[in-house]
């Protein structure tokens, strides 16, 4: 992957946009290549596209608009991540229902952004996905978590069951999206250990998809923070 520096030699975090409105990709390009460590490397006008150019380019990080023509935001989504699992994308949407965030996170969706929501969300949201940690809009994410509570099996001894510190880390590394053999190389471990510990995990705590596990990190105050860093 290539990398990009600043004029101080730090490391910038490469963005494409892709929108169908060039007005859209202009303005957020602005926004984008005003901050001291973010660089626009490539545009997109439409999912397909998108796609192409995540391939392509192997940017860090994917903002892409969800209502896209010839294909949708799910579809270019989970597409990008198939190809490309070291692109995070972040999702920028109309939607503020709980079943469209929760397909987009079965996606593979990293954060999602409200098209409401003021430039300095947008520019917070690409450093924390750029960081492997996931980001959703605060305006929206008491649905995923209610989402959770709604949704959980029973909040009983299986959720009383505590983690071990390996399965605690191997848990959060997935709800921030890194694949089981980016979680072996990070903790030295083997990927058959790595899919035990996620199997003893999500097994203590009654959780069965990436959705489950994204929203029991939500509520525990995993996902804005360094995989590392939670309690």
């Amino acid at each position: 992957m290539a990398k990009t520096e600043n004029g101080a030699g730090e490391r910038v975090i490469r963005v494409v946009l892709a929108d169908d409105h060039p007005i859209v990709r202009e303005g957020l390009r602005q926004l984008v290549n005003a901050q001291p460590d973010m660089r626009v490397v490539g545009e997109a006008g439409d999912g397909a596209e998108a796609c192409r150019v995540a391939r392509e380019l192997q940017p860090d990080v994917l903002v892409m608009d969800l209502s896209m023509p010839v294909l949708d935001g799910a579809q270019a989504t989970e597409q990008v991540r198939r190809d490309c699992p070291n692109v995070r994308v972040l999702a920028l949407t109309v939607h503020e229902e709980r079943l469209y965030l929760t397909q987009l996170l079965r996606a593979g969706a990293s954060g999602f952004v409200l098209k409401r929501a003021a430039g300095s969300e947008l520019v917070r949201a690409v450093r924390t996905v750029a960081a492997r940690a996931i980001y959703i809009d605060p305006a929206i994410a008491g649905r995923l978590v209610d989402g959770y509570l709604e949704s959980s099996p029973v909040e009983g001894e299986q959720l009383r069951q505590a983690l071990s510190e390996r399965e605690r880390d191997v848990l959060v590394r997935i709800a921030t999206g890194f694949s089981n053999k980016e979680i072996a190389a990070e903790l030295g471990l083997s990927v058959k250990t790595v899919e035990s510990y996620k199997a003893r995990a999500t097994e203590k705590l009654g959780l069965k998809t990436r959705v489950d596990i994204v929203r029991y990190a939500a509520k525990r105050g995993w996902l804005e923070t360094s995989p590392d860093a939670t309690d």
